[in-house]
């Protein structure tokens, strides 16, 4: 995790720097830049872009349900601390580069509108999938851990799908209190997960109404 970790902060300045060099909020036009680089930021941020929008739909609306269902519970949940750091770091580093490449390809002074919006977009998705990997994700994993310890004295945790942990808490007032930390937590986690997802999905309505097939 720490060199992915690195990776990402050194990708997330030079995008930051990218865009807010005097030559991104100067006056310089799309036309004005070189064709060939022009060509390789638009496919830098389609690429990122793409990447990070086929990541997220994937893992907030299918992976993560498959492995629920099919897996024992904590099975699921160290397999979730796994992937998670990682997945938040990719969208990260993807929407790191489509915001540079868009920032630069579209000058916040020539930018109209829509373009302005769009960046707006972006920046929030980076956002957001910044805080989850710094701050909600690791606290998650963390109250995981100590939930699994206390659900482990329980006997419960090795079923698949749904689990016995409410039934169980009634009676355990250690294991409820940690379920309410751990569902807040976990509930700002997913929270912020699909309001990334919502930004990029509103920069792929954007980026449809530019194609033409």
């Amino acid at each position: 995790m720490g060199w992915m970790t690195r990776f990402l902060a050194a990708v997330a300045f030079l995008a930051i720097g990218v865009l807010f060099s005097p030559e991104t909020f100067g006056s310089k036009s799309e036309g004005q830049h070189p064709p060939k680089l022009v060509t390789l930021l638009k496919l830098a941020h389609l690429l990122c872009f793409s990447t990070a929008f086929g990541a997220a739909l994937w893992v907030t609306f299918i992976g993560g349900i498959i492995m629920f269902k099919n897996l024992p519970r904590h099975q699921f949940g160290n397999l979730q601390s796994k992937m998670f750091p990682a997945y938040f770091s990719m969208v990260g580093v993807c929407c790191a580069v489509s915001v540079g490449s868009f920032g630069y390809l579209h000058p916040w002074k020539a930018a109209s509108a829509a373009e302005k919006y769009q960046l707006g977009f972006i920046l929030a998705a980076f956002a957001f999938n910044l805080s989850n990997l710094f701050v909600f994700t690791p606290m998650t994993i963390q109250m995981m851990k100590e939930r699994h310890k206390i659900e482990r004295e329980a006997n419960i945790g090795e079923e698949v799908g749904w689990t016995k942990n409410q039934e169980v808490a009634k009676a355990n007032p250690k294991l409820a209190a940690m379920n309410k930390k751990f569902g807040m937590i976990h509930g700002l986690s997913s929270l912020a997960n699909i309001f990334s997802f919502g930004c990029l999905a509103m920069h792929s309505w954007y980026l449809a109404g530019k194609l033409n097939l």
